[in-house]
């Protein structure tokens, strides 16, 4: 029994004080036929003349591998449901803050004008679907225009906005042409995650230039579809070139500032009101836009 320990304890000893696996191997009394013994019952293949040092670089490749695949069959720890949570909910708040709404904006104004206009029977075929189903349900638009006349005009429901939206393009032969530079295009969000992009642009039928258009979008993101957003309400104001002061037609441009689009807002919130209402066509009607 003491003659075992013995030898536990010089094995041990080397072990301790060798530097490394290529030193214990290179000792003289570890012997060329033990390492290539040991890697034939391994079922490392060596030919029989092969020289020792060469027999320890085969040892040390096989140990490598063998390491690697243990890593690989090691079973992950089981993650408890409480921290995916927090994993999740860290990785949505770190997305958030990521969110640039005026690149938003523009992506948004590309995609709605550019479907929108499509629909114009004077543009070629549609380059995808126009329909209700990029609106939520309980959807509002308020359509002003000066023109020949001058109405306010409410439409509730996602059918109805989405048809009145298609019918000044497909049966008007509108084409509503954004300015997306940083006087036409002004974005804003509120605490609650909704996103607002005010845009201005001209009015075109053909090759006639009628007027400017000021539109504000209220988005909200579908929680349903990833990275997808639906509009939530509309203001549309469309006037005519000859209501327009001289030089308006230039450089169209957003006539409110980012804080009147996060104080709009509390306008459409409260719109069910007829005091609301009536600033609202107050400040329309004034030319001022669409101030809270």
């Amino acid at each position: 029994m003491e003659g075992c320990r013995d030898l536990l304890d010089a094995i041990h000893a080397i072990l301790v004080y060798s530097q490394s696996v290529e030193e214990l191997l290179r000792r003289k009394k570890v012997h060329r036929e033990v390492i290539f013994k040991y890697l034939a019952t391994q079922g490392v293949v060596t030919p029989p003349t092969t020289e020792k040092h060469n027999l320890i670089q085969h040892a040390k490749d096989y140990w490598q591998k063998q390491s690697q695949l243990k890593l690989k069959e090691t079973p992950e720890p089981v993650t408890k449901t409480e921290d995916i949570r927090l994993f999740q909910q860290a990785k949505e708040d770190k997305k958030a803050e990521k969110v640039d709404f005026r690149r938003l904006g523009e992506e948004f104004c590309h995609w709605f004008f550019g479907l929108l206009n499509s629909q114009n029977p004077f543009q070629g075929p549609p380059q995808d679907e126009w329909g209700p189903q990029h609106f939520w349900h309980d959807v509002k638009l308020r359509f002003y225009y000066n023109t020949s006349e001058q109405n306010v005009i409410d439409y509730h429901g996602a059918e109805i906005v989405s048809l009145r939206l298609l019918s000044l393009v497909k049966e008007e032969f509108l084409f509503l042409s954004p300015n997306l530079d940083s006087r036409g295009l002004k974005c804003a969000s509120s605490p609650h995650g909704l996103v607002m992009v005010g845009v201005a642009g001209t009015v075109h039928r053909r090759d006639t230039c009628l007027g400017i258009f000021e539109q504000i979008f209220g988005l909200i993101r579908c929680p349903f579809v990833e990275n997808t957003w639906k509009i939530k309400f509309i203001n549309l104001r469309i006037i005519g070139e000859n209501s327009l002061a001289p030089g308006t037609l230039l450089k169209p441009a957003i006539t409110f500032e980012q804080s009147d689009l996060e104080a709009f807002y509390n306008v459409i919130t409260l719109c069910g009101t007829n005091d609301v209402q009536l600033n609202v066509k107050q400040a329309l009607d004034s030319g001022t836009g669409d101030q809270a």
